[in-house]
């Protein structure tokens, strides 16, 4: 039960920050909890909390989200992903994640350096969705691509956190429904997510209003940071 119980404490902190911020829960929780679990099963287990984060965050929001912009980033997302399964017959994986990580360690010095003066025209904006689609297919991120893009796009926090919920929601939606097709959750993640949904479920709720507490300088100044050590990460995955 002692396994449980930690695994319950840790995403509750690292969703929660998650909530607040928009992205990094699931980076946070997979060192953390690598002494107790597989990565793999922590991979599977993470579409529990990210679904609950990308469901609440947007229930107890105000609604910000067009569908007909949304629907354009997915659109172009799925072309990424699609793109992304096609580059392991011409690219290396290897020489893909050192380009990648390359570009979002760039994006994060330069939000970092010169936040307001980082803006995308349309072409930009949608080489970054496809881009999104494309690393998720490839490593399962696409939280600082989509960030770094929303970012550019949109002056106000809680504009850019909903966006990037409404963005994660559906991929980890079918990445659930993958993993169901392929019997792919086994009775521990069963275990895990029953033992711990109504405990996120509570704290997630309660710590989504802290996102609107932020100041929205401070807001992108971590979102910026974490685009930063996620990219330089990459170098070493």
């Amino acid at each position: 039960m002692l396994p449980l119980t930690i695994l319950t404490l840790v995403c509750i902190l690292t969703y929660s920050f998650e909530i607040v911020f928009g992205l990094a829960g699931t980076i946070l929780m997979l060192p953390l909890l690598s002494f107790l679990y597989d990565t793999k099963t922590l991979v599977i287990y993470s579409v529990l909390p990210q679904v609950l984060v990308a469901t609440i965050g947007l229930a107890r929001s105000p609604r910000t989200v067009r569908l007909d912009f949304l629907a354009k980033m997915l659109g172009f997302a799925a072309l990424g992903m699609i793109a992304g399964f096609s580059f392991f017959y011409y690219l290396s994986a290897g020489v893909f994640q050192i380009l990648l990580a390359g570009a979002i360690t760039l994006s994060g010095l330069y939000l970092i350096v010169a936040p307001a003066r980082f803006k995308l025209h349309a072409a930009g904006a949608r080489l970054l969705d496809t881009l999104g689609g494309a690393t998720q297919a490839l490593f399962g991120i696409s939280g600082p691509i989509a960030m770094t893009r929303l970012l550019a796009t949109f002056p106000d926090k809680t504009v850019v956190r909903n966006y990037a919920f409404a963005f994660f929601l559906p991929l980890n939606l079918a990445r659930g429904i993958e993993y169901l097709v392929h019997d792919t959750y086994t009775p521990e993640i069963g275990q895990m997510m029953l033992v711990s949904a109504p405990f996120l479920v509570v704290a997630l709720w309660g710590a989504n209003h802290l996102h609107f507490k932020v100041n929205e300088r401070h807001f992108r100044r971590v979102v910026a940071w974490i685009i930063l050590l996620g990219g330089i990460s990459l170098f070493y995955r």
